[in-house]
């Protein structure tokens, strides 16, 4: 989609379409919303106190002005009320009206910067939300059969209008970066919603490899013999139950200092989960093909963190492989030796993700990081504790913990944070091992963060288990039915802050 930001009054603009904004209880519409009322007539006012639009959030309506400005359609799309409004609202509102617009066979588009004024949105974080929204709202998985003739087509351009140049350049900047997150995330989109024999460890590494080559990142990827070299036991014996090689995906942006301390972003790339010897119920057991979303959420925050050009550096570490049973699969009661030298004592195959973090968690030593953040398809409790609203936080440095808040906040990829108390670690205590990988059902998702802290020592870290959050049964504003690239719009903004603070941004 091709997003453009021009200069005019919306009421004088030619298109097949324009679209304008209310918020919820107004009776009577302001600004730019008000200048189209005025062309048509009071057409807008009339639909309010009609009772047939209330400004509810994601709220639309058409009108046809009949030749009374040169647009062919007017839509008014609800901004919801003015006391909660943020930069999510924007997003959201910014989706329903580019999924109205399609629905419409509507080709190009031209709309307002919703929240900009009124609302008090930064007019860049307005244009970054309206073009996150246009691009997720309208996202649509292809799939492998025949194109269904009642998918609508796809928008091919919309623009921003603004009435005058002062806001011009950050909002163009926030437009770019608005297209960039969305885009990456909609590639993460398409790599969870492949089915798993579409998507094996290998085929994750070659799309690695070719998003790597796109947007110019340095990237490794390590076979089975480079990591039996290396010592990564753990990842190794979730990997031996399955025909399917493992790769550990190196991916590196080299934005800033060439020897500053990097993030590091770790994802978990388990592309298919059946359980192993522990083996999952078959009921759902297809929508197992999402368990490697942290890794593929690692892969679109790299990708967009070298097209925005931070000026900081940014490691990602994927550890891929299938959980699968068979005569090789490793089994309940085998003891692992880790990359760390510790010893693991398998108590569920099921709890395979922990494993192949160890090892890269480990891995992640060797950059001295100034801050490790991983994503994982962790625990089903989790999804008990938060359901799919919020994703699990978890960590050993506060302000870590504190910075991924604010970019949950601000970014709209909600997180919410569990403590990791010691005694916690009584739980995965073993009798044969240095520790178990399972402490049972009792607060799953908080054992799953103690097993991980354990290999997470020695710089900041924090653990994000994003369970209930990568997939969704129903399509919803800027989230669509299926995969729902969770994660990336989350650890952008977390790392634009930490560019903001780089001392390599000064001199830019």
């Amino acid at each position: 989609m091709e997003v453009e930001i021009r200069l005019g009054s919306i009421q004088e603009i030619a298109s097949e379409l324009i679209v304008v904004n209310l918020f919820q209880g107004v009776e009577q519409p302001g600004g730019a919303t008000g200048a189209v009322d005025r062309a048509l007539g009071g057409a807008i006012t009339e639909l309010i106190a009609a009772g047939d639009f209330r400004g509810k959030l994601g709220e639309t309506a058409v009108l046809y002005p009949r030749g009374a400005i040169p647009a062919r359609r007017v839509m008014v799309v609800g901004l919801g009320e003015r006391a909660s409004f943020n930069a999510q609202a924007v997003r959201r509102a910014a989706a329903s009206a580019a999924q109205a617009a399609q629905r419409l066979g509507v080709r190009t588009f031209h709309t307002i910067l919703h929240g900009a004024g009124a609302g008090g949105v930064p007019p860049a974080e307005a244009a970054q939300a309206i073009v996150e929204g246009t691009i997720l709202g309208t996202y649509a998985f292809t799939g492998y059969g025949a194109p269904s003739p009642d998918r609508p087509a796809p928008i091919e351009r919309m623009a921003i209008v603004l009435f005058g140049a002062a806001q011009q350049q950050e909002v163009e900047e926030g437009a770019r970066a608005g297209r960039i997150i969305a885009e990456s995330t909609c590639f993460v989109r398409d790599l969870v919603n492949r089915p798993a024999n579409y998507m094996t460890p290998a085929m994750l590494a070659q799309a690695a490899l070719a998003m790597a080559q796109e947007v110019g990142l340095r990237c490794d990827v390590l076979d089975e013999e480079q990591m039996a070299a290396l010592g990564m036991g753990a990842l190794l014996g979730v990997a031996q139950g399955s025909d399917q090689p493992p790769r550990f995906i190196i991916l590196e942006y080299s934005g800033g200092e060439p020897k500053a301390a990097p993030y590091v972003i770790v994802g978990k790339g388990i592309t298919f989960d059946s359980g192993g010897i522990s083996l999952k119920p078959g009921e759902g057991m297809h929508l197992m093909k999402n368990d490697m979303a942290g890794a593929a959420a690692t892969l679109g925050v790299l990708r967009a963190v070298a097209l925005l050009k931070l000026p900081i550096h940014v490691v990602g570490l994927i550890a891929a492989t299938e959980n699968l049973p068979s005569g090789k699969a490793y089994k309940p009661g085998d003891v692992l030796k880790s990359l760390s030298g510790l010893t693991i004592e398998v108590i569920s195959t099921d709890a395979e993700g922990r494993l192949i973090l160890a090892d890269a968690l480990t891995y992640a030593k060797r950059y001295q990081p100034r801050a490790v953040v991983d994503l994982a398809t962790l625990t089903g409790g989790c999804v008990v504790a938060l359901g799919r609203v919020a994703s699990g936080l978890m960590g050993t440095d506060e302000a870590l913990i504190q910075a991924l808040r604010q970019a949950a906040e601000e970014s709209g990829e909600k997180t919410w944070p569990l403590p990791l108390y010691d005694e916690y670690a009584e739980q995965i205590k073993s009798e044969v091992a240095d520790l178990k990988n399972s402490g049972g059902r009792e607060a799953s998702p908080i054992i799953g963060g103690m097993f991980l802290k354990r290999f997470a020592e020695g710089y900041p870290w924090a653990h994000v288990d994003i369970a209930g959050m990568v997939w969704s049964e129903k399509a919803q504003f800027e989230t669509p039915q299926g995969a729902t690239g969770y994660g990336v719009r989350l650890l952008c903004q977390w790392l634009r802050h930490a560019a903001r603070q780089a001392p390599e941004a000064a001199d830019r």
